[in-house]
């Protein structure tokens, strides 16, 4: 009897170990940098640490990031408020997150996982561009990512938001939009209702996984309130 509940003890302190090392795996090392460049290398981590890691990595790696495309839409670039940009590559600068400053967001598919490894976040297809009178910008990113790439831990701290917090992009013309947080949400992965546009609004959608099961999809929407051209 003792050495039975000897070993659920045991098994109680493994799990809570996990859990912090889930919730404290977001915060950045010091002299970690952001945006479009890899992260500086960061201290060797010990034995345990690095297999927390890549159980992390694996699970995440094995879930649809986000839906493959938009759909339902207007064209692309339908009720234009300013010319197109001729590359539709955009910026990406939220300050309530650690990681994510002046990151390049290509344009991809939720399944193509080389993107969004690569790539802090991916926008998606057929869904809409800052430019546009409306439009809802849908952009995804892992919350874990691959350790040693721009994916990294890039979405960690999305739900940090709160309403009135600034989100900022950047066209290829150069030109600055500045959206506010006005709504969080939490969807399961087959909910297409967060890729539709929201009348007579431009919105931007940030997207990432629910921890630590990765079931789910947060989304924070947020509106333009303001272009630097």
């Amino acid at each position: 009897m003792r050495l039975k509940k000897l070993v659920l003890i045991l098994a109680a302190v493994l799990v809570a170990a996990s859990l912090a090392a889930c919730s404290s795996a977001g915060q950045p090392s010091e002299g970690q940098s952001s945006g479009g460049s890899q992260k500086q290398e960061e201290p060797e981590k010990q034995p345990q640490e690095q297999a927390e890691d890549e159980k992390l990595t694996e699970e995440a790696k094995d879930q649809q990031v986000a839906p493959e495309a938009g759909g339902g839409g207007a064209a692309e670039n339908e009720g234009n408020e300013l010319e197109p940009a001729e590359d539709t590559t955009l910026k990406l600068t939220v300050p309530k997150m650690a990681e994510i400053k002046d990151d390049e967001i290509p344009t991809g598919k939720g399944t193509d996982e080389a993107l969004f490894r690569d790539y802090a976040a991916v926008r998606l297809p057929y869904t809409g561009f800052p430019w546009q009178e409306e439009a809802n910008i849908y952009i995804a990113g892992h919350r874990i990512g691959y350790p040693g790439t721009n994916s990294d831990l890039a979405f960690y701290d999305l739900e940090d938001l709160v309403n009135g917090d600034e989100i900022f992009l950047e066209d290829a013309e150069g030109r600055q939009y500045t959206y506010e947080v006005f709504n969080k949400k939490i969807v399961e992965p087959t909910d297409l209702s967060v890729l539709k546009r929201v009348e007579g609004k431009n919105i931007v959608t940030l997207q990432t996984c629910t921890l630590p099961d990765y079931a789910d999809r947060v989304v924070y929407q947020a509106e333009l309130k303001d272009i630097k051209t």
